[in-house]
C-alpha cells in the first residue's frame, strides 16, 4: 500500500481506509530514504475509502519532512495526472492518465466487505493495481488532487476519491490538535440518514414520477452542468429513515434548498448530528414531505469487539448492515475461531440467541457467556446474511480452558491502539 505526508509537523499520513482499518493493526511506514518507522492510526471515515496514520517527525533522522498539499477544487476533466505510488509492490511507480470522469459511482468491491457510497468517483485510465491504495494523484502543479482507491483488474481503469472529504476531517483533526502537543483522538462529526443514494440522470428519474415543473425548477437552480438527481437506492431496517424513505424516491430539496449532489448531503448531514432534517421527495409522481433524524456515523461504527476462544465478535456495523439489510448493532460473528468453529456456526453469522437467551447487542452475547462454565453446553440461535428469514441451530461448548476468559478490545483513538479487559470484568488484562 502506498501513503503521502499531508500535515508535516503532526506527522499525518493520509491513504485509504482499507489500509489504515477499521480494527487493531500493526504498521510501518518506509520512507523514500529507506528509514523506517512505526505509525499508529489516527483516523478513519465511517464511510468514505480515506484515513490517516501518524508517525512521530522526530524520528526522522536523515530525511526532511515535507508535506502534499490537497487541492480538491483542481479535479477536472482533460486534467493530465501523475498517481506516484507503490504500484504492483514497485517502489515509487508513477503512472499517467487523463481524468476522464467526476462524477462515476462508487466501486462496488464485495458484496460481503466494505464498499464505499454515497459519493462520486474520479476516473481515469492510469492501470494502477495492488500497492497504489492510497496512492497521491498528482497535477501539474504538484498538488493532490485525488486519492487513488481501486480499479479494475480487466481494464486500465482506476478510481480516486475526491478530497472534499479529506480536506473537511484533516482540518478539523488539526484545529483540535496542536503541533507541539501529544496527539489527540479526533473528533471529526459525521452523520448520515443511512440511506443508501444513487445519481440518475433526468430521463431516469421521470421514469420514475418526477413532473415537467420539478425538473424545470432543479434544472435552473442548479445549471446546465448538473444532469440529475439523487434517488434512494436502499434503507437499513431500523434506521431513521426506515418507513420516511422508500427505494425509488427521488430527492427534491433538503431543509428547502435544492439539493442534487451528495457532498452537498453529507456537509448538511454532517452539520446535523442527532438533529432531523426536512427532505421534499417525489414518490411515484406524488410529492412526499418526510422529517428524518441524522444519524450519528460514529455510533454505528463499532469501536469495540468481543474476543473469546479465537473467535472475533462485535455490534454489526453499518456496512454490512448494508450489505445484509439487517439493522446495525446486531451480535455479528466477524471470526468463527475455535470453539464457535466446533458449533458450526460460520463467519458472518448473526447470532439471535443463546441457551434460549435473546441476543440483540453485544452486551446480551456478553451475559450469557458469563453464565457458562467450561465444557457447559448450550443451543445458540443463528442467521446468515444470505438466509435471513430461515433460522439456524447450533450446539455451543463452552471453552475456558485453552483460551481463558473472554476479553474485550475498546479502541483507544489518542493511542492508536485496542486495549483488552476481561469481559464483564472491567479492568484491563494482564501480561
Amino acid at each position: 500500500a502506498t501513503g503521502f505526508i499531508v500535515d508535516a509537523a503532526r506527522g499525518i499520513i493520509l491513504t485509504n481506509r482499507h489500509v489504515v482499518k477499521t480494527g487493531p493493526i500493526t504498521a510501518e511506514a518506509v520512507f523514500l530514504n529507506r528509514e523506517e518507522l512505526q505509525v499508529q492510526p489516527l483516523y478513519r471515515d465511517p464511510v468514505h475509502d480515506f484515513g490517516f496514520f501518524r508517525f512521530d517527525p522526530k524520528g526522522l533522522k536523515h530525511l526532511a519532512v515535507n508535506e502534499v498539499p490537497l487541492a480538491p477544487e483542481g479535479a477536472a476533466v482533460g486534467v493530465e495526472i501523475r498517481v506516484v505510488g507503490n504500484d504492483s509492490g514497485e517502489k515509487v511507480s508513477i503512472l499517467a492518465g487523463t481524468l476522464a470522469r467526476l462524477d462515476r459511482d462508487a466501486p462496488v468491491y464485495s458484496s460481503k466487505g466494505y464498499n464505499d457510497f454515497n459519493c462520486f468517483y474520479l476516473q481515469a485510465a492510469s492501470g494502477t493495481k495492488g500497492g497504489s491504495s492510497g496512492s497521491p494523484v498528482i497535477d501539474i502543479e504538484g498538488r493532490a488532487i485525488g486519492l487513488n482507491a481501486g480499479g479494475k483488474t480487466k481494464s486500465a481503469s482506476a478510481y480516486f476519491l475526491p478530497l472534499d472529504p479529506v480536506v473537511r476531517a484533516l482540518r478539523i483533526i488539526q484545529g483540535g490538535w496542536a503541533p507541539s502537543a501529544p496527539p489527540a483522538a479526533p473528533r471529526v462529526p459525521r452523520g448520515d440518514l443511512q440511506a443508501t443514494f444513487l445519481f440518475k440522470g433526468y430521463e431516469e428519474v421521470r421514469r420514475l414520477g418526477l413532473d415537467e415543473g420539478t425538473e424545470g425548477a432543479v434544472r435552473q437552480a442548479t445549471g446546465s452542468e448538473n444532469h440529475g438527481m439523487l434517488v434512494v437506492e436502499g434503507v437499513v431496517p431500523g434506521s431513521p429513515a426506515e418507513g420516511a424513505l422508500r427505494p425509488g424516491d427521488v430527492l427534491v430539496k433538503a431543509d428547502g434548498e435544492i439539493l442534487t449532489h451528495f457532498w452537498s448531503l453529507e456537509q448538511l448531514c454532517d452539520g446535523r448530528v442527532g438533529q432531523e432534517v426536512a427532505l421534499e421527495l417525489c414518490r411515484g409522481g406524488e410529492r412526499v414531505e418526510a422529517r428524518v433524524r441524522v444519524q450519528d456515523l460514529h455510533a454505528v461504527t463499532p469501536d469495540r469487539f468481543l474476543e473469546v476462544a479465537g473467535a472475533s465478535v462485535h455490534a454489526l456495523s453499518y456496512q454490512q448492515a448494508r450489505n445484509l439489510r439487517l439493522p446495525c448493532g446486531r451480535v455479528y460473528v466477524a471470526e468463527p475461531g475455535y470453539m464457535l468453529s466446533n458449533a458450526r456456526i460460520p463467519k458472518y453469522s448473526i447470532i439471535v440467541s443463546v441457551g434460549g437467551q435473546a441476543i440483540s447487542e453485544l452486551a446480551d452475547f456478553e451475559a450469557a457467556l458469563r453464565g457458562l462454565q467450561h465444557g457447559e453446553k448450550a443451543k445458540v440461535e443463528y442467521v446468515l446474511g444470505h438466509e435471513k428469514h430461515r433460522t439456524r441451530y447450533a450446539i455451543l461448548k463452552m471453552d475456558r480452558r485453552w483460551y481463558g476468559p473472554p476479553l474485550t478490545w475498546a479502541r483507544d483513538d489518542a493511542a492508536g491502539v485496542f486495549h483488552p479487559s476481561v469481559s464483564g470484568g472491567g479492568g484491563e488484562a494482564g501480561a
